[in-house]
């Protein structure tokens, strides 16, 4: 790595104020960085010397403006406060000068009472509601993190220019080894050329206290990685979900690259998912395996495979929330694009690992998502959704979801036909959650308000800009007419 990153930074769970000014102390720590999420999903900071550092900013927090975020708060009603939680305390490896950073809790300023669009509080009303009901006491969740490294990426955004050229780290046109297109899975050095930038990201994960599987060359043969943590229950997945995106991001850029979770980067290329791994615990016992059922599921885990079908139109208005995320959503690229479950099918919405046998280790994969989500937002819905299937019985067979064990594509059209396709456009999966969002009311988890602000959001940022806009392939299709 270049640029000076610091690779013995390190994770502290500081039990107290005492102990985490005897670590500012002990390595000359001379700022405190805190973070937080917005409504859409995306990582913010403040910065503050360690002077700063005392029992008021752990308890008030630090002020300020929501209004500059959409969805948070309205300029009259703006004024909010960063509580940093202790427990997320870690030296930020890219900082020149020594800094540990905080993920934060967004309060109101004056009551100091949880801001409701908080997306680490709405996680952390999933799982009280999920305990509430008496079905489980923890989820736990293992995301896939799928991402691309390129080196150069330039835009052209005026009205005259508005294109976009993208330079390969690797691959065909790399003007290095020749790793094809979708020819990259699991690729060894020198053809695999980013294998240094993944080995250093995840050391300096694991130095922030972030336990790593593995991580390895994805399908995509122009640049495209994976890393897998090891599961954690669901806010504390969410923290961990953007320090990977954050860490990624930034190890790539200190390379002099670039990394990119965008669903659909390279037409003709595999894309980026965000694959969620998930399943319920009670009292320390498993609740989906079931050593007669199918592919070792129980009842309880069927009737959350329904729940997550049923709704699945609805959620992809939160887990898919960009018009480039169904431009993935495609065939031919292992990625979901009809709603139906199966074992080991990576074409199905939900996958059931077949590795994964054990009663501890038995569980489903939501396959549509991508990282354009707002991680906790994201699993709080197909929390939601899965509890509802449980607490209403549903039946996936009944309702048309499978299994089928077989490759669809190769099924005949009239039995194709009877499988519920998944929306095949941002404004279809909007429309879908606008008719379907009772499920993510339960509990007070989600309120009516916040998904039609989410609705008009997405719509208004995402939907019209892209459709008001002349695309480069509209001009080479229609240019001479």
């Amino acid at each position: 790595m270049s640029r000076g990153t610091n690779l013995s930074g390190g994770f502290k769970i500081f039990s107290s104020l005492t102990k985490l000014k005897a670590e500012v102390k002990k390595n000359d720590v001379r700022l405190i960085d805190l973070k937080f999420t917005d409504f859409l999903g995306k990582w913010h900071h403040l910065t503050v010397p360690v002077s700063s550092l005392d029992k008021k900013l752990f308890t008030e927090g630090l002020g300020f403006d929501g209004s500059n975020f959409a969805g948070m708060k309205t300029v009259e009603l703006g004024d909010l406060s960063l509580v940093p939680d202790l427990s997320t305390g870690f030296v930020d490896p890219f900082s020149e000068i020594p800094t540990i950073s905080f993920i934060c809790d967004i309060v109101d300023a004056e009551s100091k009472k949880p801001f409701p669009r908080d997306p680490r509080y709405i996680a952390t009303k999933a799982t009280e509601y999920m305990r509430r009901t008496g079905i489980a006491d923890l989820s736990l969740w293992g995301p896939e993190f799928e991402y691309y490294i390129f080196d150069e990426v330039q835009l052209g955004m005026s009205s005259m220019n508005f294109g976009y050229q993208i330079v390969p780290c690797e691959g065909e046109g790399s003007g290095g080894f020749g790793l094809k297109t979708k020819g990259g899975y699991h690729a060894l050095p020198p053809e695999d050329a980013i294998a240094g930038i993944r080995d250093t990201t995840v050391t300096l994960l694991e130095a922030a206290g972030i336990p790593i599987k593995y991580h390895h060359h994805e399908v995509g043969g122009h640049g495209q990685v994976e890393i897998e943590v090891k599961f954690a229950p669901m806010r504390k997945m969410g923290d961990i979900g953007m320090t990977v995106k954050y860490f990624a991001r930034m190890a790539a850029f200190k390379d002099g690259k670039i990394a990119t979770f965008m669903p659909k980067p390279l037409d003709n290329e595999a894309g980026n998912g965000l694959h969620f791994h998930q399943h319920l615990f009670k009292k320390g016992q498993p609740l989906f395996y079931s050593k007669n059922g199918y592919a070792g599921l129980s009842k309880t885990a069927l009737h959350y495979i329904a729940g997550l079908l049923h709704h699945a139109p609805a959620l992809l208005a939160i887990t898919n929330p960009s018009t480039n995320s169904y431009k993935r959503l495609i065939p031919g690229f292992e990625a979901p694009v009809n709603c139906f479950f199966s074992l080991g099918n990576r074409s199905a919405a939900i996958r059931i690992p077949k590795y994964a046998s054990s009663p501890e280790a038995k569980r489903m994969e939501f396959r549509p998502p991508d990282a354009t989500c707002n991680i906790y937002l994201a699993m709080a819905a197909q929390l939601m959704a899965g509890l509802d299937g449980i607490k209403k019985k549903m039946d996936p067979t009944k309702l048309g979801f499978g299994p089928y064990d077989v490759n669809v594509f190769d099924m005949d059209k009239a039995q194709l036909a009877r499988i519920k396709p998944l929306p095949g456009t941002l404004t279809q999966a909007l429309d879908a959650l606008r008719k379907d969002h009772e499920f993510l009311l339960e509990g007070g988890v989600f309120d009516k308000t916040m998904v039609e602000d989410w609705i008009k959001l997405k719509f208004d940022r995402d939907v019209v800009p892209m459709r008001n806009r002349t695309h480069p392939l509209e001009v080479q299709h229609y240019l001479d007419c």
